[in-house]
């Protein structure tokens, strides 16, 4: 591997075993019964090794928006025409798309990056979504995002007409299998619309099988794909805990994890879309989401939804007095 990217897995920091069980010890005594927020209490400790304290909280979460256009809309594999990129670009600055008041709601600071809205990446059913280049400097947005917000907790997401086929790609390139088992409906398409999707998913993993996983993110992924992995990368290794939204975040994170194992420790699913394709990849990569609500958005609308649940989570155990200190024995 070579590049930014493969450089950053080369230099993954560990998390903190130590905070996370002395969180986790407390959470047994808190005054409740023994596991009774199990779940909970598993994401407060998560949330400890990352952050490296025994009192993890959430008060500088940030929302980073990668947008996007796609070479391969030119085959009519999304509901949608190419310009909604640019009008949904617009929404989410202005602040009335629907991830912006959903930011707002949970108290989350949006982030929004243009990574090539008006500049398509190649069709990636035939040549490269990005070359070298431009796959690097896309990765750099990601990262150098991270660096400059130094957010306590970055939530993830994604927008960009034509990108639920590039997810597709990636994840058939990455882990094989028949590509209607990765492909999905994205915005609503029709049956015909559907059938296309499929051939260029299978014509894109045939060209970049055997190629290793970042190779296969940068053949045919996008922009905004290879930003979110600069994005986990530099937070993986500044120990920021991160929340993935859905398919097309967490296919652009799994080349991370197949690239080097365990690269996504720090990551936590936010939810699981209703593409069925999210569903196999979190089961391959081992990630239980928080949410389950069948949500389709992007604009890390699921992730967003997911961070009161992350910021109880902590609560729950470093607000809650443990039995011993509220003067019982058990």
């Amino acid at each position: 591997m070579t590049g930014a990217l493969a450089r950053m897995l080369d230099d993954l920091s560990a998390p903190d075993e130590e905070a996370a069980g002395a969180v986790l010890a407390r959470a047994a005594r808190t005054l409740r019964p023994a596991g009774a927020l199990r779940k909970l209490d598993e994401v407060a400790g998560w949330l400890a090794e990352w952050q490296r304290t025994t009192r993890p909280a959430v008060s500088n979460a940030v929302a980073a928006v990668f947008v996007a256009d796609h070479g391969v809309s030119v085959e009519a594999v999304s509901a949608y025409p190419p310009a909604v990129t640019a009008s949904m670009l617009a929404a989410l600055r202005a602040g009335v798309a629907t991830a912006s008041v959903l930011a707002r709601g949970v108290g989350v600071r949006l982030v929004v990056e243009d990574v090539g809205v008006g500049r398509p990446t190649g069709n990636l059913r035939r040549e490269p979504a990005l070359d070298e280049t431009r796959f690097e400097r896309s990765v750099g947005s990601g990262s150098e995002l991270v660096r400059a917000e130094r957010p306590d907790l970055l939530v993830l997401g994604e927008m960009g007409i034509g990108n639920t086929t590039a997810a597709a790609a990636v994840c058939a390139g990455l882990f094989g299998g028949p590509a209607e088992d990765w492909t999905g409906r994205g915005s609503g398409i029709d049956d015909d619309a559907f059938d296309r999707k499929v051939s260029v998913v299978v014509e894109a993993a045939e060209r970049v099988e055997g190629q290793p996983p970042l190779e296969i993110l940068r053949q045919v992924g996008g922009a905004e794909l290879a930003a979110v992995a600069g994005a986990v990368a530099e937070a993986r290794r500044r120990r920021v805990p991160v929340v993935l939204d859905g398919f097309v975040v967490t296919a652009a994170a799994a080349a991370l994890e197949t690239a080097r194992p365990g690269a996504l420790r720090h990551c936590i699913a936010g939810h699981c879309s209703g593409e069925p394709g999210h569903r196999l990849l979190l089961e391959k990569l081992g990630k239980v989401p928080l949410l389950d609500l069948e949500l389709r958005l992007g604009e890390a609308s699921g992730a967003l939804l997911a961070v009161p649940l992350i910021r109880l989570a902590a609560a729950a155990v470093t607000e809650v007095p443990t039995f011993e200190e509220w003067g019982l024995e058990v």
